[in-house]
């Protein structure tokens, strides 16, 4: 989970869920040792967050399997964790490449006008003049602050010249609270920003 400004990150994934479905936060790339740890690679920010979470959710077969955290760490630049159940190498072997997953509900209460970016994600975004820039589709952490990508309906111009076909504009909007990011209002899936369309050119103007 990655706080910055006023938005949590917790992890990297296109589902928007309700409570009952699951959140991807990492897989399991490999095993660690004899005694059935595994090696997970971590979508949460910092790496070791996914360690505050249990139980998992372990997707194998295409269901999902809950399983106890008993144990994890970090272990030079990767995490590795004992699940319960999971004794021994060929039961670790067992679980590679699996995705993890936690429920929405296991998710820590925001603060006042903090907001986990999934519930960002197909908000519209508008500025002070009423223009209307499209839907945050992705979000891209920079050095200083982190950065919107905003979908417009528009459709870009063609550049035959440049084997370019057409296909929605895209808008890169920094989320700046305050100074940028006015208002975020969930409840009417809206974000207000003082910004305008010729600020930043969209992703694919060189």
């Amino acid at each position: 989970m990655n706080l910055f400004g006023h938005v949590i990150v917790s992890e990297n994934t296109d589902l928007t869920p309700s409570d009952n479905e699951k959140l991807v936060v990492g897989g399991i790339s490999g095993v660690f040792g004899v005694k059935g740890w595994v090696k997970v690679f971590s979508e949460t920010d910092p790496l070791e967050n996914i360690l505050s979470y249990s139980p998992w959710f372990v997707e194998i077969n295409k269901q999902w399997q809950s399983f106890k955290l008993v144990n994890g760490k970090k272990h030079g630049k990767a995490i590795i964790a004992q699940l319960d159940g999971v004794g021994d190498r060929d039961q670790a072997e067992a679980l590679k490449r699996a995705r993890i997953a936690i429920d929405a509900t296991q998710l820590a209460a925001t603060n006042e006008n903090e907001f986990y970016w999934r519930d960002l994600k197909t908000c519209r975004v508008v500025n002070t003049s009423g223009f209307e820039f499209g839907q945050v589709v992705d979000i891209l952490e920079t050095g200083a602050n982190d950065v919107l990508v905003i979908q417009s309906k528009e459709l870009e111009e063609l550049q035959p010249n440049k084997g370019k076909t057409a296909k929605p504009k895209e808008f890169l909007i920094p989320y700046i609270w305050e100074s940028v990011i006015l208002k975020v209002d969930l409840d009417a899936g809206l974000i207000e920003v003082d910004w305008e369309p010729d600020y930043l050119n969209d992703l694919d103007s060189e």
